[in-house]
């Protein structure tokens, strides 16, 4: 019988078969056994940002505090206007989700005011990147585009925004001023015993004078429209998580001078910008900085806490 030497042969063909099947290719890439997820995890995707929606703009200030920015509303005997003055204006925005603004504009018999409000929902598409981190480079665009400092980290590691030129308690000829900043004695001055002003507040200064000629001393002459010494464009720390206010004087040759005041914080990932800006209806008035500048803070602080930041 021929049985005994057919069987072992059907034997050796099926595991020659099995083992082509599990072993691994010729050029020695893995078999088909192998895991290809076992040479490495991908990387956590960044944290997203606080907030997923956007609060509905025209509806975020309250009559009491729009009678306060707005002084004309109250004037106005039409009941009609007086509500679509209230109502205010919503900025045309194709994505109410990421960005949304109201404004709204009231005369008066002394005033022409206008108010916008914008919020911005920053989402990072880079998924090494959180939304928070993309908020803050925006922010810090914002920012330096104002012409204003970055905040300097103090010893504790956290931001200081009053102190843009160091440590003046370290100089004992620092002014104590809120103002003052410490200048660089190394540096040489056009003349003995004087020294210009730094490069911020010289800016700061020649926009709101609107002149750029240097007085005798080699500093910016003093315009009785400038910001007074401590409402200077700056840093704020009251409210968000990093926030500052700038005040620009402008005018249209001789006729009445308009004052405008921005305030801008950030929120985790959203952005908040307030213009409050006024106009007088005489020539030769200039608004009150430290006026405006209560009011649009205290309109960033109300807001920011609406957001609950």
């Amino acid at each position: 019988m021929q049985r005994r030497a057919y069987v072992p042969g059907v034997a050796a063909l099926l595991a020659a078969l099995m083992a082509g099947c599990t072993g691994s290719s010729d050029d020695g890439g893995p078999s088909d056994s192998s895991n290809p997820g076992s040479a490495g995890t991908a990387s956590p995707a960044a944290q997203p940002g606080r907030y997923a929606t956007l609060p509905e703009p025209c509806g975020a200030i309250g009559p009491g505090t729009l009678d306060e920015l707005l002084p004309g509303i109250r004037e106005m005997t039409d009941e009609a206007r007086r509500t679509k003055a209230y109502a205010g204006e919503a900025t045309l925005t194709y994505d109410t989700d990421r960005k949304v603004g109201c404004s709204w504009k009231v005369e008066s018999a002394e005033a022409t005011n206008r108010l916008v409000v914008d919020f911005e929902r920053v989402v990072s598409y880079d998924h090494a990147v959180s939304d928070d981190n993309q908020a803050e480079e925006l922010f810090a665009a914002k920012r330096e585009a104002a012409g204003l400092p970055e905040p300097v980290a103090t010893e504790s590691g956290s931001a200081d925004p009053d102190d843009d030129a160091g440590d003046a308690s370290a100089d004992p000829d620092a002014s104590s001023s809120p103002s003052a900043r410490p200048s660089d004695s190394s540096a040489p001055s056009d003349a003995p015993g004087t020294s210009g002003p730094s490069g911020a507040d010289a800016a700061a200064a020649t926009r709101t004078s609107g002149s750029g000629s240097p007085s005798e001393d080699g500093s910016s002459p003093a315009s009785p429209s400038d910001p007074p010494a401590g409402l200077q464009p700056r840093l704020l720390d009251e409210f968000g998580d990093e926030a500052f206010i700038d005040d620009e004087l402008s005018s249209s040759g001789s006729t009445v001078k308009q004052r405008s005041v921005t305030v801008a914080f950030r929120t985790s990932n959203v952005i908040v910008t307030i213009e409050y800006a006024e106009q007088p209806a005489t020539v030769g008035t200039v608004p009150d900085s430290g006026e405006l500048q209560d009011r649009a803070r205290k309109l960033a602080s109300l807001l920011a806490d609406s957001l609950g930041g």
